[in-house]
């Protein structure tokens, strides 16, 4: 299997488990699940659960042993988006070429959307447990790492920087730390430098977000 085949067949692994776990639209409340489902499903490429289905091949594991916490992962990820999208933090009217959360179902539902889907990823990576291979340790020790790495220390921290900085100088320095803190150390310095050149040689178009040249001339 060629590795464009081998993402592609990942990630409609990842799309359906998503899709079975997730609430449907119809269920009450309805309008904050059809708020969860519009994020999810709004184009994602699904690079963290496919790195850690990728990861547990590596080492000689199914990749199913682990696909609910893959899953779990993708969640978290999601609510993050959403929430940097919100007017009082980045304030992004589109994402992945769509409205933003907020600008479809308004700001409250956005905001408990994000929330709801913080809860449903830690439930996701917590119902892994029940695979017999896997070790309920493990679990325990993947829930610890994922929290710290949400937190103050690190992706909340570099969220907290993001937004200060923008009315003050920064470094070098304090914009590396920012990016390593909100994204990754290697893959998140990697994108951010070509998300960065993009926003200055890209349209509004092809990006599908407002970009320096459409906002700056």
């Amino acid at each position: 299997m060629n590795f464009k085949k081998y993402l592609e067949n990942k990630k409609n692994i990842i799309d359906k488990t998503l899709d079975e776990y997730l609430p449907p639209e119809e269920k009450a409340p309805s309008i904050i699940h059809k708020a969860m489902r519009y994020s999810v499903f709004g184009g994602g490429k699904r690079i963290r659960p496919i790195f850690t289905l990728a990861t547990a091949e590596l080492f000689g594991r199914e990749a199913e042993s682990v696909l609910r916490a893959a899953c779990g992962i993708e969640l978290i990820h999601t609510f993050s988006l959403i929430h940097d999208d919100l007017p009082s933090i980045d304030n992004d009217d589109f994402r992945r070429g769509k409205p933003s959360n907020h600008k479809v179902f308004g700001e409250a539902i956005a905001l408990l959307a994000g929330d709801a889907l913080l809860v449903s990823g830690f439930d996701l990576i917590i119902k892994n447990s029940e695979v017999k291979e896997i070790k309920k340790q493990s679990i325990l020790k993947l829930i610890k790492e994922t929290s710290f790495y949400i937190g103050t220390e690190n992706m909340l921290g570099g969220q907290v920087e993001d937004i200060t900085a923008k009315n003050e100088d920064i470094t070098k320095e304090d914009l590396v730390d920012l990016y390593m803190k909100k994204t990754a150390e290697n893959i998140g310095l990697a994108f951010q430098i070509i998300d960065d050149m993009l926003d200055i040689m890209q349209d509004q178009r092809d990006m599908g977000k407002p970009t320096y040249a459409n906002k700056f001339g």
